[in-house]
């Protein structure tokens, strides 16, 4: 078979029992990143979108089991972050914060979350949160990017 798909189908079929990521199709494809997402979208009949969206609920499972997302849900281990993207520092909700979190003065921006998430002790030094970080840009990009989604009003992207 010559479809653009005959090697994503192969490798499929090779590891039917295992975890396959959608990084790891692209990988072994032969077509281009948005050719790819676009093509592979209307062969399982969803959004291109959904593909995007799947990459990013995933990394945000690394988050989901000390901080709440939800609208008016409660604090966990960590804070509640629903609507967090340009929150102030430390100072979210009824959460009692690190005094190395609630000494910051700034906004969670999308570039201070970005650096954040990159590695929290190096950024508050103190840090009550027990993570060491995400150091691809890739992930720290997605995650971001589905922190946005969880708010009344996304905040505009940067230009």
């Amino acid at each position: 078979n010559n479809s653009p798909f005959s090697a994503v189908i192969n490798f499929i079929q090779q590891n039917i029992y295992k975890e396959i990521n959608i990084t790891d199709l692209l990988k072994i494809s032969t077509m281009s990143k948005s050719s790819f997402y676009r093509a592979f979208a209307e062969e399982l009949g969803i959004s291109p979108y959904q593909l995007i969206i799947d990459e990013r609920l995933k990394i945000s499972k690394k988050c989901v089991a000390c901080h709440g997302f939800d609208a008016g849900g409660g604090n966990k281990v960590g804070p509640n972050l629903y609507n967090i993207v340009n929150k102030d520092q430390g100072k979210v909700g009824d959460y009692a914060y690190s005094k190395a979190l609630a000494a910051l003065s700034g906004k969670w921006s999308y570039e201070e979350l970005n650096k954040f998430l990159y590695k929290p002790k190096l950024y508050a030094k103190g840090t009550k949160m027990n993570y060491a970080g995400l150091s691809k840009v890739k992930d720290r990009a997605n995650l971001i990017a589905w922190l946005r989604t969880k708010s009344d009003n996304p905040v505009s992207l940067p230009k």
